[in-house]
């Protein structure tokens, strides 16, 4: 899974189970020690002295923390007829639940119940938030900076050109090689007079009887939805990778990615062109 494609309310969920598994190691319960007796032996319970407890709030929530990431990076699985990011939504509102419950029957209520209970909150608030809330489906890095773009299709971007050209040789699609640093228009053939590349702009102003594959990256992670026009997407194109545009599909794209699998890029907006 390639970390560019996290959102912040990603990270909020990894943050929160990392802190719920801290949380597990502390005392469930605190005691005043009576006056003159010697307390120093006695050691409070924790989470893992506890397998219902462990189970239904600690671990529980650790295993919705790690479905709801894997289901936000591979759309389209489902366990049990429901998909792997409701699943464990569902199951991180069920530990909050379960925490809420435990600290109303008890008393005293020790750091690793109430530490608990604010990492389960957070955790569950940001695998059902995230969706809904633009701040927390921004990026979580930001996919900007040149030295951190490695193309997966030719050679190496040149120094300074970021998102430019890139610096491989680029097979054209009439079967024979193009010049370095140049793009072959679809069909042709070494030797050809090429018109002169025009300035970048998005894949929209590309006409569609006039196409020429060009390679791009996305500003920020994307879906990538099959050509039968099936709603499940496919794969997720992610910011940093450079993707092959082979055809123009209305105001989208036809990308190709690293394994060779391809599908139609319905937002182009922002990409930028090499």
């Amino acid at each position: 899974m390639n970390i560019r494609s996290l959102t912040r309310g990603d990270g909020v969920v990894i943050g929160a189970a990392v802190v719920l598994f801290i949380a597990s190691f502390l005392d469930l319960s605190s005691f005043d020690c009576p006056t003159g007796i010697n307390c120093s032996r006695y050691n409070a319970p924790n989470a893992w002295d506890s397998l219902g407890l462990l189970m239904s709030v600690y671990l529980a929530g650790i295993i919705a923390a790690a479905l709801v990431i894997v289901g936000r990076a591979t759309p389209g699985r489902k366990v049990v007829g429901f998909d792997l990011g409701q699943f464990g939504a569902a199951l991180s509102i069920f530990a909050v639940w379960t925490v809420f419950w435990t600290i109303i029957d008890g008393s005293n209520a020790g750091a690793g119940l109430i530490l608990g209970l604010l990492a389960a909150i957070a955790l569950a608030g940001g695998a059902v938030a995230t969706p809904l809330v633009p701040a927390l489906k921004a990026p979580l890095m930001s996919a900007s900076g040149p030295k951190v773009v490695q193309p997966q299709y030719g050679g190496q971007p040149q120094p300074g050109q970021g998102y430019g050209y890139p610096g491989a040789p680029q097979p054209s699609y009439g079967g024979q090689p193009g010049q370095p640093g140049q793009q072959q228009p679809y069909g042709a053939q070494p030797g050809q007079p090429q018109p002169a590349p025009g300035p970048q702009g998005s894949a929209a102003d590309t006409p569609a009887g006039d196409f020429t594959p060009f390679w791009f990256a996305v500003p920020v992670a994307r879906p990538l939805y099959g050509e039968d026009g099936s709603p499940s997407p496919i794969a997720e194109l992610a910011p940093g990778t450079w993707y092959l545009a082979v055809e123009q599909r209305g105001p989208g794209l036809i990308a190709q990615t690293q394994d060779g699998r391809r599908g139609v890029l319905q937002d182009t907006t922002g990409i930028q062109r090499g």
